[in-house]
């Protein structure tokens, strides 16, 4: 997987070793004042702006395979370990003890990996990232291996979720903060995880965690990889899900590179874009 990547912008051309190419930013230069955060979300899509597809029995969406492939898969971890903590959903750890589709809680133990977990290391962080997960129904139990005590696990609810579950969960070693009435909220999730000293923030969720995201005015960046195939398919599942946003947000390029090799030799773009102030 060390074959390179072209560089179309900023603008000369070029190219590049697929490997470290999103290692080699070095997000930690981005995070500014001690009080301050830096938020990035990844997503991959197809050319008619697909992430996802029907299941077969027609119940619910799953991963679109035909666009997912080892070359993007790296470039994510790429950025999840430089992390201090992953957001994720309660669906991913429903599904975690029934085999997750992605590996996200034990990924240096896979041997293509192991370099990122070194990487890790050499910078003074731990072994992995802390995990926040964003739920209101509460309605999973922490997996094995996040109740390691060398783990941190925060799940964000609502203050009318259940007692009783909030109560499970925090007996299994999560870290439970309500942060908003009736959904948690992009500022109060961010300035929670800031508390706990976490200033680098991954969102590794789907689109109604973007739209928290965005909608709160908390998201710094967006990693955005197009695999060059047209899906098709109902319902339509794209980066993006929730009421319309007041104010559309703005984003401005911050480099792209062509990729020739996957998936399958189709090929397919690294896009970057940061969100763009307001005044």
């Amino acid at each position: 997987m060390s074959s390179d990547v072209v560089k179309l912008y900023p603008p000369g051309g070029g190219s590049l070793k697929h490997n470290d190419l999103y290692l080699s930013q070095d997000l930690r230069s981005r995070v500014g004042s001690s009080d301050s955060s830096f938020v990035y979300a990844n997503f991959i899509a197809s050319l008619d702006g697909r992430i996802a597809v029907p299941e077969s029995d027609r119940e619910g969406l799953t991963l679109a395979t035909q666009i997912t492939n080892e070359r993007d898969w790296r470039l994510f971890q790429e950025l999840a370990v430089q992390s201090d903590v992953l957001i994720t959903s309660g669906r991913y750890l429903r599904e975690y003890e029934q085999g997750p589709k992605q590996e996200l809680l034990q990924v240096y133990d896979d041997p293509k990996f192991k370099d990122l977990g070194r990487w890790r290391q050499d910078q003074g962080l731990n072994d992995y990232p802390a995990v926040a997960v964003i739920s209101r129904s509460l309605d999973f139990d922490v997996p094995s291996p996040l109740q390691d005590p060398g783990r941190d696990l925060y799940v964000f609810t609502t203050e009318n979720a259940d007692d009783d579950r909030k109560k499970a969960l925090a007996d299994q070693g999560a870290e439970v903060i309500e942060a908003g009435e009736a959904d948690v909220t992009g500022p109060k999730l961010i300035a929670g995880l800031q508390e706990f000293g976490h200033r680098l923030i991954y969102s590794t969720a789907g689109p109604h965690v973007f739209h928290l995201l965005l909608d709160g005015g908390v998201l710094d960046r967006l990693y955005l990889t197009i695999a060059h195939r047209i899906l098709g398919g109902d319902p339509y599942a794209s980066i993006l899900e929730g009421a319309l946003i007041d104010s559309p947000a703005s984003f401005e390029i911050v480099s792209l590179f062509y990729d020739p090799e996957a998936p399958e030799g189709v090929g397919q773009f690294y896009a970057t874009f940061d969100r763009m102030s307001v005044d």
